[in-house]
């Protein structure tokens, strides 16, 4: 998938060398707080919101994420860019039984309705992910090829302090880093079209 401005890319699987432990169902991506909740930073500043809130236990769930950006122009302080996107993921028994979604691309709009798939979703919290060929794509409803590659275990920092996390390399149709600790997602770093790199911190 791809946004005019922040997104740099939203196919064939590459090798994973050590991946992450078999996820028996989404609910184990699931805080214990039902929340997710990340800053979206570039080039230091606070631009924007990535929100993911869970209902439901097991694996029945209902997932709502819930994207906002805004760029401004330095000094006159007008919007450059902007990105909304509002999604509800239905999962019965582990498994995606219909998405729902409404995105405004800077001025473009998208809404799609999915009913079930094999396919993990591209909003990232699923650390499925990272054992996926295919996701879904939350934007138009479309199938992106990734490739997926274990970076490492790192030191991430959170708003509840420094966590050890693993840190993978996701390419393809979906170009992503996201880090995954204890299966639950902790961090997401990409590059923007324009070369700035772009992090979801977690609060």
């Amino acid at each position: 998938m791809k946004h005019n401005f922040i997104i740099a890319a939203v196919v064939a699987f590459g090798t994973i060398a050590t991946s992450l432990a078999a996820i028996s169902a989404p609910s184990d991506s699931v805080p214990s707080s039902g929340r997710l909740a990340f800053d979206v930073i570039r080039k230091g500043k606070d631009i924007g919101d990535y929100v993911v809130t869970f209902r439901g236990s097991g694996g029945d769930l209902s997932v709502d994420v819930r994207t906002d950006v805004l760029v401004k122009v330095p000094v006159i302080g007008v919007s450059a860019y902007t990105f909304t996107q509002q999604s509800t993921e239905t999962w019965r028994g582990g498994k995606l039984a219909g998405l729902t979604s409404k995105t405004n691309d800077n001025g473009t709009p998208h809404e799609i309705s999915v009913g079930a798939s094999p396919l993990v979703p591209a909003s990232l919290w699923s650390a499925d992910l990272v054992s996926s060929r295919q996701v879904l794509n939350t934007i138009n409803g479309g199938t992106d090829a990734i490739s997926v590659r274990k970076v490492g275990t790192e030191s991430i920092t959170t708003g509840a302090g420094p966590i050890q996390a693993t840190h993978y390399a996701v390419g393809g149709g979906l170009n992503r880093e996201p880090w995954y600790a204890d299966g639950q997602l902790v961090h997401v770093r990409f590059a923007a079209e324009d070369g700035s790199v772009v992090d979801y911190a977690l609060r």
